[in-house]
């Protein structure tokens, strides 16, 4: 399923699969590049302003970002899978882990 990055749901991480370029003015897409946004890169949308909801709070690894929306338009998302339950970690690991 393939969302643009303004309608993935909050606290939901994704995969960045494609970015309109085109559409971004020459210094607003050499910015989001120089901070790391780009094809195969993992984002997630955290929060927005609570009036009008502009702009988002995009987490892009480690570093928090503040975009607007018609920016965040322009950049298609791959949701990823939910993670995987803690239950599934091996007993002996999950037994190691707990004794520490």
């Amino acid at each position: 399923m393939t969302l643009r990055l303004d309608q993935l749901p909050f606290r939901q991480a994704a995969t960045v699969i494609s970015v309109d370029w085109s559409q971004l003015t020459d210094a607003d897409a050499l910015r989001l590049r120089n901070l790391g946004l780009d094809e195969g890169v993992q984002v997630e949308a955290l929060h927005g302003a609570p009036f009008g909801r502009d702009p988002l709070a995009i987490r892009i690894g480690r570093m928090t970002l503040a975009m607007r929306r018609a920016h965040a338009r322009v950049i298609g998302v791959a949701p990823l899978a939910a993670a995987e339950p803690a239950a599934s970690i091996p007993d002996g690991v999950a037994a190691g882990l707990a004794a520490e």
